[in-house]
């Protein structure tokens, strides 16, 4: 399901549980029932804990991003790790030459196709990948240089794969979801809570009241959306990340 569709949904729901709960309590309060003042305490507590809540999604928000960014790096390294040993090894033989280059885009044809995806769904790297990442690095180390020009570029290729398979290590433990389950549940009793106290107010079933009240109901589930997507730092929708590898190896995914 596309995440557009996902989000959608979820504020089209928000405002719907929210106006229908309104106008259900106000259909059935009673003519009598004085709706014109509100008590200074509950207000003061509606915006404090509306105040502790913002703070709170603020926090969450910032957590994820910073993971997002931290994963992106890191691919971004991967991929300009391999793209040197991919050029830098034009100085060989073209028989090595043309055989690390083809290792480098299987492993990064597997990355893109199947790893990202696996790394969605299971929260860790595959074993192929490394396979593949290893066999790159046993074509550059087990060639023997045979010029002065060919031994100045052999330790810079090892260099490079040794970056890339860090790059990848880290990518490896920054798979999984940033935010704890405990953070998930204060998140979401805390919209729940944030939301209720729109009834503690007494609002009427006015238009202007009603579109107040959908719109801070979508907002809320908005930005629990956004923290959702966020929480995976490769993507929720496939490669949507990887692409520093679709830039730099378009021979290898084309």
């Amino acid at each position: 399901m596309s995440e557009w569709l996902v989000l959608s949904i979820a504020m089209i729901a928000a405002c719907a549980v929210v106006l229908v709960i309104v106008i259900a309590n106000h259909r059935f309060t009673s003519d009598n029932d004085d709706t014109s003042g509100t008590p200074d305490v509950l207000e003061y507590m509606t915006m404090m804990i509306g105040v502790v809540y913002a703070i709170v999604l603020g926090l969450a928000i910032a957590g994820v991003w910073e993971a997002r960014g931290a994963a992106e790096e890191q691919v971004a390294r991967e991929a300009q790790a391999l793209h040197e040993v991919r050029e830098r090894v034009q100085v060989y033989p073209a028989e090595v030459r043309e055989r690390v280059r083809e290792d480098v885009d299987a492993y990064v044809a597997h990355v893109v196709g199947e790893e990202w995806p696996a790394e969605g769904e299971r929260g860790r790297i595959t074993e192929r990948g490394g396979a593949l990442l290893e066999r790159v690095r046993r074509d550059v180390t087990d060639y023997r240089p045979r010029t002065d020009h060919e031994s100045q570029a052999y330790q810079p290729l090892v260099d490079h794969i040794a970056a890339a398979d860090e790059a990848r290590q880290a990518r490896g433990r920054g798979a999984g979801s940033t935010m704890p389950g405990v953070v998930w549940f204060g998140l979401i009793i805390g919209g729940l809570v944030t939301v209720g106290l729109i009834f503690a107010l007494q609002i009427r079933r006015t238009s202007r009241e009603l579109l107040l009240a959908g719109l801070f109901s979508a907002l809320i589930a908005f930005l629990l959306f956004l923290i959702w997507d966020f929480d995976a730092p490769f993507g929720r929708s496939g490669s949507d990340t990887a692409e520093p590898f679709i830039e730099l190896f378009p021979q290898a995914l084309g």
